[in-house]
């Protein structure tokens, strides 16, 4: 007789949740907005008992402004949100990134545009959740696929957030988010979580100064035994506002070079791999897992097909895409929008004339649409 490993159910939302309190989150505001309202219902419940602390905001652009202010004393924080509350929050983000303030924003996608439709999912925000930013700086952004990822990858969020100093969105959708499945406790994987390098030392704290153009600062917490000078806008190592200053334009450059110096670190992909493919599917969040049973039935009918899910969609995972599509003749990009947002993202590296979008609108895609969809690519 054979015992398997022992099970419970769990949604995203609440492996989010899960997995934040475990990368070592004490801090959490929010405002409910469906889908993602359960990890605010999880964490407002959950921090209290391990000595966090849960604050309900009276609206998003409050909510992520106490994570900016609880992480600049210290505390790993994370708010969750959908479209319409990202959409307020932008500012705060970019002033995170300006003042390299580490926090975790979980994106629960829905249709969109504007309210759009809150119980109905979507993959539509992709694009939003990356280029929020005036400059166009690179936000990690995480895409899980399953219950178990949205674990998984909130302890890799937090882990980059505090080694990055900087935002990280963790971009869900309501399928995932809210679809409750079978996880198995024992095999889940935390990512060890990085800490802050403290400031340390006699002189007074410089808190913009790195000797390293790939790195961050030390850290002081605001509250702490150091003057702390923070600001938004345009600043040289001591916090002062200045104009095209060399040492202002060096750290502007830095808050990139940062991301970019360690992008093949940050970058996850789940491949299956096939010997002599002759197409690729790429997908990521809930439409990989449509996509992956997708190719595994094209297989069984002796179609080449290899499979590729993206669980870092920024930075781009370029050279892994490129390493699986070699030799195909077709690249299909599989999600939930319109116009094929991230194919778009992608195409000029896989080229044009071999990509292929397979999008959908208010409905998750089915492995049956794409089984004919490659069948019919010859």
């Amino acid at each position: 007789m054979t015992h398997s490993a022992p099970r419970e159910l769990a949604s995203g939302n609440a492996m989010v949740a899960r997995g934040a309190l475990d990368a070592g989150c004490r801090f959490f505001s929010g405002y409910p907005i469906t889908p993602s309202s359960e990890i605010y219902q999880v964490m407002m419940h959950e921090l209290p008992r391990r000595g966090g602390l849960g604050l309900a905001a009276s609206d998003e652009i409050s909510a992520l402004a106490y994570c900016v202010g609880a992480s600049m004393a210290g505390y790993r924080a994370m708010t969750a949100t959908s479209g319409p509350g990202f959409s307020l929050m932008i500012e705060t983000i970019q002033y995170a990134v300006m003042t390299e303030i580490p926090v975790v924003v979980a994106f629960v996608q829905r249709l969109g545009p504007s309210t759009g439709g809150a119980t109905q999912g979507g993959q539509g925000d992709v694009l939003l959740a990356e280029h929020c930013t005036s400059g166009g700086y690179t936000i990690p952004v995480f895409a899980p696929g399953d219950a178990r990822q949205c674990y998984e990858l909130t302890t890799w969020a937090f882990h980059w957030a505090e080694r990055l100093r900087s935002p990280v969105v963790l971009l869900s959708d309501k399928e995932v988010g809210m679809t409750i499945e079978g996880i198995a406790p024992d095999g889940l994987r935390a990512h060890p979580v990085a800490a802050r390098r403290p400031f340390v030392g006699a002189v007074p704290y410089v808190p913009y100064a790195c000797d390293c153009p790939t790195e961050v600062p030390d850290f002081a917490p605001v509250g702490g035994a150091s003057r702390v000078v923070a600001t938004g806008s345009a600043h040289d190592p001591q916090g002062r506002l200045r104009k095209n200053a060399p040492e202002v334009l060096a750290i502007l450059r830095r808050l990139e070079e940062k991301v970019r110096a360690h992008a093949e670190e940050l970058i996850l992909v789940d491949a299956e791999p096939v010997e002599n493919a002759e197409t690729l599917v790429v997908s990521y969040g809930v439409s990989a897992r449509a996509a992956r049973q997708a190719c595994r039935a094209l297989r069984a009918k002796g179609r080449r097909v290899a499979f590729l899910q993206l669980l870092t969609l920024y930075p781009v995972p370029e050279r892994q895409v490129l390493e699986a599509a070699k030799g195909c003749r077709h690249v299909v990009v599989v999600e939930e929008n319109l116009s094929g947002l991230y194919a778009g993202v992608l195409e000029a590296a896989i080229g044009r004339e071999r990509l292929v979008r397979h999008g959908g609108l208010g409905a998750p895609i089915t492995p049956a649409e794409l089984v004919a969809r490659v069948e019919v690519l010859g």
